[in-house]
């Protein structure tokens, strides 16, 4: 069994930061990749940035490059996402990912966190 648990969303004014977090928990595992995702109202999910573990590639939407950062804890499984120059479009439930396997699994398997709110305000 494998838990996802966010932390770090809240409410910020226009061009503020946040620093959102995830840990994953449990046992006999290994994490392929982790990475961010979010839904903002009315719209459907997205991808915002994700991070490769063993290559350590990174990606970003387009519409976040230059103003988030992903990084990676790989001995705590966690992952981060640094989000400065906030948005009123950043406004949405960001959701941590993680791409598990373990020994005698054919593929990996996705798991999702709960998410996290994050508003931004003017």
């Amino acid at each position: 069994q494998v838990q996802l648990v966010e932390s770090g969303g809240g409410l910020v004014q226009t061009g503020g930061s946040l620093r959102l977090s995830c840990a994953a928990s449990g046992s006999g595992f290994s994490i392929n990749a982790m990475g961010w995702y979010r839904r903002a109202p009315g719209k459907r999910r997205e991808l915002v940035a994700t991070s490769d573990t063993s290559s350590g590639v990174t990606n970003y939407a387009d519409s976040v490059k230059g103003r988030f950062t992903i990084s990676r804890d790989n001995a705590k499984n966690t992952v981060y996402l640094q989000m400065n120059s906030l948005k009123p479009e950043d406004t949405a439930d960001y959701y941590c990912n993680a791409n598990v396997q373990k020994p005698g699994w054919i593929h990996w398997t996705s798991y999702w966190g709960q998410g996290t709110q994050v508003t931004v305000s003017s």
